[in-house]
């Protein structure tokens, strides 16, 4: 069982504080990776919630592998985004107030492929990103878009 499972047959769907990491992969055009996720049905990056005894990296890589297919090489930390507006009610009603460490990388390699938590992955423009978007995705691709111009 993992970490996230435990505690949520223990707490139910009560707010928890959860560390999570998510990755902002771009192609050399730019372009950003994003997953059509299938516990939202909403686009998001990709990433997810640490493991017992996990660095934040660790869970970084293994999110991105798990989830796309691909391996990081050099990654580096972008931000740490956390406070009431990264509260996050899933549609089985678990609620969730983030603490995401962002991290950025256009080192990967292998093929895309997704798994069970995507519908689609797929790069977008930051300038043509997908309208159905997982809020606290927005806000993170926001302060992205920010440091960028």
């Amino acid at each position: 069982m993992d970490y996230i499972n435990m505690i949520r047959q223990l707490a139910g769907s009560q707010p928890l504080i959860l560390t999570a990491a998510s990755v902002i992969v771009t192609d050399l055009n730019g372009h950003v990776l994003l997953q059509h996720r299938t516990d939202t049905n909403s686009w998001g990056l990709p990433g997810g919630f640490m493991e017992l005894g996990e660095s934040v990296e660790e869970a970084a890589r293994r999110e991105l592998k798990e989830e796309t297919g691909l391996t990081i090489g050099k990654m580096q930390l972008f931000t740490v985004f956390s406070g009431k507006e990264y509260y996050f009610k899933y549609p089985n009603n678990d609620e969730v107030y983030n603490v995401i460490v962002s991290f950025l990388t256009s080192d990967v390699s292998g093929a895309l492929q997704k798994d069970h938590e995507s519908h689609e992955l797929r790069y977008y423009s930051i300038d043509e990103l997908p309208k159905n978007m997982i809020p606290t995705t927005r806000k993170m691709l926001d302060t992205y878009i920010e440091m960028l111009r």
